[in-house]
């Protein structure tokens, strides 16, 4: 039986040494990097970095600058701070920071050439998702969320501030109405010169993110509705600065993001992605002529475009994903042709899901870079040299990687012949090894050679003797819009081969043991988890994380229920359809593998219930089953203990069903 409090086990102490040994020698100090911006002269760089002061709660973020190929802190280490942006001149840096009130993001300016304490502007009603400087650095945009607009699954789900409210007293019941003022995202504009803010958008226009389009415009992507579904829906509108008037620009068959215009306002520029989360999105670009409204997609030599930067009137600085490799290029709008900087196999973005990057005027770009060996490092390269500007590399990197193994890309072919690749790390020695196959969310996001396979279970599994494969299945990005598009309309249908194929390549190999092949994966990954134990009784062990079990309760409990009808081609209402064929829950009589099902008691996306639902339909059958919900964890297991907690549960499971030492 498993227990509530595991605090007392050799598990949960073995797993709080481990995070311990990686963790506390950078206690302090950026752990994690993300968000570059560079000056256009390249003498300046910023970015922003993840800090744990201790493994409490989740770390804090906060902006950094290099000195002599170190990392500086910016200001004061009060609250959080990120998303650091040089004025288009250079001499004024703007940032975001809860430091007056936790969780209410501001504006905060200071002196670019002489760094000290900065000081807050712009006062606007809500927290601040970012802010963009205008071409002639004479105004700000603002992109507000009320006290209540929903997060992204990647971001948690839950809400912008769930503790801003203040105090609630415990009696008081959550009222639900559908017409919250806080659930809104609006633009401002703030003027340097007279320090004047006002609104731009106009009401009933949910404006999900923005960018200037000239100084006279700006480029939305906007919605009637603020639920996280209705993004999914969204048209590129442009607003005229001094008018407030609006004209929609394009409104695409797939989802659209990453607004931006030219600095003369002629172009504005959009990457349109078939996309399962609001914030991954790798995609085509597509260029549209402001006066005549036509739109043409740039042929990036199979890239999928997942950043993107004016440079000047005539470029536009990409980075995006091909198959795993991370690619950077400059494209010449008046022509559409690409020029490649640079195409490494190593990761590039930090901490984001996909690459990402900021451009000088000259066309060198700032990223960040890593791999399963290789801890986050801020480079600048021009594409025949890199200079290594900081890296977060200490005693607790050297020591995960002394632990950690290796990593190798690979691919197989799928029953219908498609190329799946994938990511495997194996610790050392000959195999066969226990496998335990990895599964991404998404469903259309993807693996890449990134620290720890953007999963703190995956090294912690490898140096306990497993082998870990992570597979990007039809439906990933890095593929073009193609491939993603093949699990739109059949979740769990072709994609469910394409996981069996690679694990039959890897016992074929005598890398796995057929007798002990597990699961883990969180959102999609958790779906794919737990549908997975139902198709084929192969696995020994499985670990779903925040999985939808049943499409039907799905479809009126979750934010994006219309997102997963459309995406699984099912209709509720209708008995027969994929909502029901392709629900775990109503497929658990087939199901032999014992299941440890992990859920966040906040999560709005994939709602607890799913995973209580399955737990009980286990049971019912006669299969081993643990369920296990954190109170405080939204979409996944973010903060800390919770964090140990679950690493231990989830490598006991493994370490119970199908031992690395096959003696145990």
């Amino acid at each position: 039986m498993m227990k509530d409090d595991i605090r007392d086990t050799p598990e949960y102490a073995a797993v709080a040494e481990h995070l311990r040994r990686l963790h506390e020698p950078a206690f302090g100090h950026p752990h994690a990097l993300r968000e570059p911006h560079v000056t256009g002269d390249g003498r300046h760089v910023v970015l922003t970095g993840m800090v744990f002061d201790e493994l409490a709660g989740t770390p804090r973020t906060a902006v950094y600058t290099c000195q002599d190929g170190g990392l500086e802190p910016v200001s004061a280490p009060c609250g959080s701070a990120r998303s650091a942006r040089f004025s288009p001149d250079g001499s004024l840096l703007t940032f975001l920071s809860d430091r007056r009130r936790t969780g209410v993001f501001e504006l905060w300016l200071l002196e670019a050439t002489r760094f000290g304490e900065a000081v807050p502007v712009a006062m606007v009603p809500g927290t601040i998702e970012y802010a963009h400087w205008s071409p002639d650095g004479q105004q700000l945009l603002l992109g507000v969320a009320g006290l209540g607009a929903e997060l992204a699954g990647g971001q948690g789900s839950g809400t912008t501030t769930a503790d801003a409210a203040g105090d609630r007293p415990t009696w008081q019941p959550l009222v639900e109405t559908g017409d919250d003022d806080g659930a809104w995202r609006s633009l401002w504009l703030y003027t340097l010169d007279t320090g004047e803010v006002s609104r731009l958008s106009p009401e009933g226009m949910n404006c999900w993110e923005a960018g200037w389009c000239g100084t006279g415009g700006v480029l939305t992507v906007a919605s009637e509705d603020p639920s996280e579904d209705s993004w999914y829906q969204a048209a590129l509108t442009l607003i005229d600065v001094h008018t407030a008037q609006t004209r929609e620009l394009l409104r695409g068959e797939a989802q659209l993001a990453l607004p931006s215009g030219s600095p003369d306002g002629k172009h504005a520029a959009v990457v349109q992605a078939v996309c399962s989360d609001r914030w991954v999105v790798a995609g085509d670009l597509t260029i549209i002529e402001v006066a005549a409204t036509t739109a043409t997609t740039v042929d990036t030599a199979g890239v999928d475009v997942t950043s993107l930067q004016w440079i000047d009137e005539g470029r536009i600085g990409c980075l995006g994903q091909r198959h795993m490799q991370s690619v950077a290029g400059i494209v010449d709008v008046p022509s559409g042709q690409i020029d490649e900087v640079f195409t490494t196999e190593r990761a590039c973005g930090g901490s984001w899901f996909y690459p990402d990057g900021a451009f000088t005027s000259d066309g060198r770009v700032v990223t960040i870079q890593e791999s399963y060996d290789l801890p986050q490092q801020l480079v600048i390269t021009d594409g025949d040299k890199d200079r290594v500007l900081a890296s977060v590399a200490h005693p607790g990197t050297d020591y995960l990687m002394s632990v950690a193994g290796s990593a190798q890309a690979l691919s197989w072919s799928a029953p219908d012949g498609l190329e799946i690749e994938g990511m495997l790390c194996t610790p050392p020695g000959e195999g066969p090894f226990p496998l335990v196959v990895n599964v991404h969310g998404g469903p259309i996001w993807a693996f890449r050679n990134t620290w720890s396979m953007h999963s703190p279970w995956v090294p912690l599994l490898v140096s306990r003797g497993y082998a870990v494969l992570s597979p990007n299945p039809r439906g990933s990005g890095g593929r073009g819009q193609e491939f993603a598009s093949r699990v739109v309309g059949d979740m769990g249908g072709a994609d469910t081969g394409d996981y069996l194929a690679g694990i039959d390549a890897l016992v074929e190999h005598g890398i796995a043991d057929p007798d002990r092949v597990g699961l883990i994966g969180g959102s999609y990954g958790g779906y794919a988890s737990a549908w997975l134990v139902t198709q084929d009784q192969r696995f020994a062990a499985a670990v779903p994380i925040s999985p939808v079990t049943d499409w039907y309760s799905q479809s009126f409990t979750s934010n994006i229920a219309g997102w997963g009808k459309a995406f699984l081609d099912g209709d509720p209402e209708q008995p027969g359809t994929q909502v029901h064929t392709r629900s775990p829950v109503l497929q658990a009589s087939k199901a032999k593998t014992p299941c440890l099902t992990i859920a966040g008691a906040e999560d709005r996306c994939t709602p607890p219930g799913q995973a209580r639902e399955f737990h009980h339909a286990l049971r019912t059958h006669g299969v081993e089953s643990a369920l296990v919900i954190y109170p405080h964890e939204g979409h996944g297991v973010r903060s800390y203990p919770a964090v140990i907690d679950f690493l231990a549960r989830a490598v006991t499971w493994f370490e119970t069903h199908m031992p690395a030492d096959k003696k145990a």
